[in-house]
């Protein structure tokens, strides 16, 4: 079935956050005193990422890289493989070699705290990336996509795909979440599931596993194994018996992975729709072959050029861009944040949405 309204709508975003960024601020925070006022000659950033294992995250680093290089920053970037201590002293480096602000992808926002607390002692501010860091008030700002906009989209997505407002029903859904440790992955499933709720009450969507909350649903780390490994028992114990499934509601990609391959080896019925998170290559080369039918497609080439601008902005004392200052709560306070707009890409607009736009060459998805 066709997307109606919300596919229409979506498409006028796409060219718009492509000709726009993420859009213009509404709000405005004085950076801190305490930063030097230098935006080159030596200043230093550093930029911690979670891990390689991820292509998002190789991408975010590169682009980040990129960005403040060309501004004329000097840069470490460090990948901390997925392991709290490893990052934690990876911070701690970046502090004594000299940062004058930090951007940080946590691994788990509440694991951080003793590096923090050196940043804030050192008086570095420091922009939370993507992820927010919780439980600090070291914590100067934070840059990220709307996160419970990204649920909401994969929300509508499926609402309007299996006509859910129109259509008897009922229809079979399962879902898979994020990681616990990672404070984005409760807006993606509250964004998704807010929208759905109102059709599982009803009926219209039967979760055939039983298992609807955030806790049961959660992918540790966002593996791919442990999403595959939990798919697999799901379908052998609730449609081994011919059952369909209709729909797969996803997080991200890295976990609509693991579904897929379960699909793949377990399962016989009518093909779910799969939605995800990333536009990774191997995602987007499914949506194209018609194993998954939708990622949240997030620029960061716009949210690396966003932080950098803030990293300008507060390096030399001026009022740093946001358009956030209520959401997001770390458990110390509201952190100003800046949140970019998330689009979805699917197989009628993917080649305007990632290689119009250059973020992928044909041949990547070949």
């Amino acid at each position: 079935m066709k997307k109606k309204l919300l596919s229409a709508v979506l498409s006028v975003a796409v060219v718009a956050s492509l000709l726009v960024g993420c859009g213009s601020s509404d709000a405005g925070t004085t950076a801190s005193s305490d930063a030097s006022t230098s935006s080159s000659g030596g200043t230093r950033v550093g930029v911690s990422m979670p891990t390689k294992d991820l292509q998002r995250w190789n991408q975010d680093g590169s682009n980040m890289e990129a960005e403040l290089k060309a501004a004329g920053y000097d840069v470490d970037v460090q990948y901390a493989s997925n392991d709290v201590q490893t990052q934690v002293s990876q911070i701690e480096n970046m502090i004594s070699s000299g940062a004058d602000v930090l951007v940080i992808a946590a691994i788990e926002g509440s694991s951080l705290g003793e590096a923090l607390d050196m940043a804030k002692d050192a008086n570095i501010p420091v922009i939370a990336y993507d992820r927010l860091l919780m439980n600090s008030d070291a914590v100067s700002y934070y840059a990220t996509f709307d996160n419970y906009m990204v649920g909401t989209v994969q929300g509508q997505y499926i609402v309007d795909t299996l006509d859910l407002d129109n259509a008897a029903g009922p229809f079979n859904l399962e879902i898979t979440a994020g990681d616990p440790g990672d404070n984005n992955a409760g807006y993606f499933f509250n964004g998704a599931y807010d929208v759905l709720k109102p059709y599982i009450e009803s009926g219209k969507l039967n979760v055939v596993s039983g298992q609807k909350t955030f806790d049961e649903c959660a992918t540790p780390l966002w593996a791919t194994e442990t999403s595959q490994s939990r798919a697999e028992n799901i379908l052998s114990s609730n449609y081994s018996d011919g059952t369909n499934v209709d729909v797969w509601l996803c997080s991200n990609d890295s976990t609509a992975l693991g579904v897929e391959n379960a699909l793949a080896a377990n399962y016989n019925g009518t093909y779910p729709i799969v939605t995800g998170q990333d536009c990774d290559v191997e995602n987007v080369k499914n949506i194209i072959s018609g194993k998954q039918s939708m990622s949240v497609f997030k620029d960061t080439r716009t949210l690396a050029s966003q932080v950098v601008k803030m990293v300008g902005q507060i390096l030399k004392g001026e009022t740093v861009d946001v358009n956030d200052t209520t959401t997001y709560d770390n458990g110390l306070g509201v952190i100003p944040s800046y949140l970019c707009q998330p689009v979805f890409a699917d197989v009628n607009n993917y080649k305007e949405l990632l290689i119009d736009s250059g973020y992928y060459t044909e041949d990547q998805l070949q």
